[in-house]
């Protein structure tokens, strides 16, 4: 017996186990509206509440749970979200959003304008990376009547609209979190927003059950009347339940690289990398540069030349991506090709690592250095057995640590780590999803995706600034083609690849991959032919 056709068994009988939940498809004939949507959630996330948390499986579930100002269409132009219209004074400095009358949290408690200064202002300043490097440039935020929202900005800041989707910055309920300790709020547990899906049941290990929100403000959405996300920790399970029918929808990397090709010639299927222009996910290796001899940035550029990234792509991913070249992703604004090349070279690793010192003992080793491997799946494991072989090739020796999903979070956001990996989201401009990571004011203990690498260059610090809050695309170009220059000779980071995902799908879903943010959306008009 294989280990698909374990899988299948082992996944018939968990399956079964689920009492209560239809298995695949449960709509009568010909019907638009109702049914349930079985998909998968991997692995399984810590929390649900997207403004305490922003790793992948909780912005792909809580994209039901929350939802925002705004949504993007593929160009990342804005597209009205929970707010129908908006303005922009002629200075740049004042931001007005009108809300939708009627929206309502899921607990019934209407949301005003009052919940949008409050969310952006208080709990995503205080617990988002990416959020307190935007909003922390209002000046003033101020809520004139229920369905208003009047942002002033200190100066003006060029993709300040660009911030507005719901994994940047979801609506949380004002009545429940002021006050309180927003980490450690009882209301956490209960995922309380006001997307077209609310939680129904956690059940830890097994799944998360959404049900349709009656009183979602949209008329008619949403289509489903629930989704059921599978925690399905086993990747030949997850591509037989995918196979089978017995889940509708794979995102990210659900299904494992090497099963792409078969799965994509099932009659069934439907199979399409859309839907992650928003993110333009950047796989990274990511060194600690405050400790030795990852504070060398000799021994971040050997790291880099040691690494076949080619055929990391090829023998791991299986060509869904591209090498990357720097920190900025070839698939949005601002891209910089011009920047100093790590092509594939042991020689110029090892020379690098002999001219600080570092020489091979006895045993060839140079030295040793724990890795965390993300939590991911497969993939991410394979991609740490690929780089401790290419390391060990030049005396460098990764020591891999295996960890849960959480533990890797707190370890890495609290600087508790040596190296690890991670992909880390774009956003469309380099201010948003870029800066983040290089720029020493967003050196914050705790916080996820921040940079949490310790990085700290001046210039570079300047250039992103400068870029910022410039109103003229060439000089935003200038300032990021210099940044990208500089940041690239540090290497504070070791980039690997710019990622590709296939989102599978059934072929008689609907309107899955509608936005730029993919299967973050709503899903509110999901539904099957």
């Amino acid at each position: 017996m294989n280990r698909r056709e374990f899988a299948k068994l082992g996944l018939a009988a968990g399956m079964v186990s689920i009492g209560g939940f239809p298995i695949g498809v449960t709509r009568a004939a010909g019907q638009s509206r109702g049914g349930t949507l079985n998909t998968i959630i991997q692995p399984e996330p810590p929390i649900l509440v997207t403004a305490l948390n922003q790793q992948q499986p909780t912005l792909t579930l809580g994209g039901k749970i929350y939802e925002s100002l705004l949504r993007y269409d593929f160009d990342l132009k804005p597209m009205p979200g929970l707010a129908q219209s908006w303005e922009i004074s002629p200075d740049r400095l004042t931001y007005t959003f009108k809300l939708y009358p009627n929206i309502t949290f899921h607990d019934g408690t209407p949301l005003t304008s009052e919940d949008v200064v409050f969310s952006v202002m208080k709990i995503l300043i205080e617990n988002h990376s990416r959020a307190r490097s935007t909003f922390s440039r209002i000046d003033k935020a101020e809520a004139p009547d229920p369905v208003t929202v009047v942002f002033k900005l200190k100066a003006p800041f060029s993709p300040f609209l660009t911030a507005f989707d719901c994994t940047t910055a979801p609506i949380v309920p004002k009545h429940i979190y002021e006050g309180t300790d927003f980490r450690k709020n009882p209301a956490n547990a209960r995922a309380i927003g006001c997307g077209p899906f609310k939680l129904k049941e956690w059940v830890r290990g097994s799944h998360v059950h959404l049900v349709r929100h009656e009183g979602y403000y949209r008329p008619g959405e949403p289509y489903l009347d629930e989704i059921i996300y599978r925690v399905i920790p086993d990747s030949a399970s997850r591509s037989v339940a995918l196979e089978q029918g017995t889940v509708q929808l794979t995102q990210w990397s659900d299904v494992e690289s090497f099963e792409v090709q078969r799965l994509s010639k099932l009659p069934n299927l439907a199979m399409t990398t859309k839907g992650y222009e928003f993110f333009a996910p950047h796989q990274w290796l990511e060194f600690n540069n405050r400790i030795a001899p990852m504070n060398d940035k000799r021994f971040r550029q050997a790291v880099l030349f040691a690494i076949d990234r080619k055929a990391l792509l090829n023998r791991v991913y299986f060509g869904l991506g591209k090498v990357a070249t720097g920190p900025v992703s070839s698939k949005t604004k601002f891209y910089e090709k011009d920047v100093k090349p790590y092509d594939y070279s042991l020689d110029k690793a090892k020379a690098l690592l002999d001219e600080m010192g570092l020489k091979p003992g006895a045993d060839g080793k140079r030295v040793s250095i724990p890795y965390l491997v993300p939590p991911y799946g497969e993939s991410h494991q394979r991609t740490a057995e690929f780089i401790r072989q290419s390391l060990a090739r030049v005396g460098i020796d990764l020591q891999l640590q295996g960890i849960d999903l959480a533990g890797w979070a707190d370890k890495y956001s609290n600087w508790d780590f040596s190296m690890t990996a991670t992909v880390v989201y774009q956003f469309g401009d380099p201010a948003l999803g870029v800066a983040r990571t290089y720029v020493s004011s967003n050196i914050h203990k705790g916080i996820l995706f921040s940079n949490t690498a310790g990085y700290s260059n001046p210039e570079v610090d300047r250039l992103f600034e400068e870029a910022a809050v410039a109103g003229d695309d060439a000089k935003r170009q200038q300032c990021y083609s210099d940044a990208q220059k500089l940041i690239v000779e540090d290497v504070p980071v070791a980039w690997l690849l710019e990622m590709d995902y296939p989102n599978f799908m059934d072929k008689r879903l609907k309107n899955v991959i509608t936005t730029a943010i993919g299967v973050h959306d709503t899903f509110g008009t999901v539904s099957f032919a």
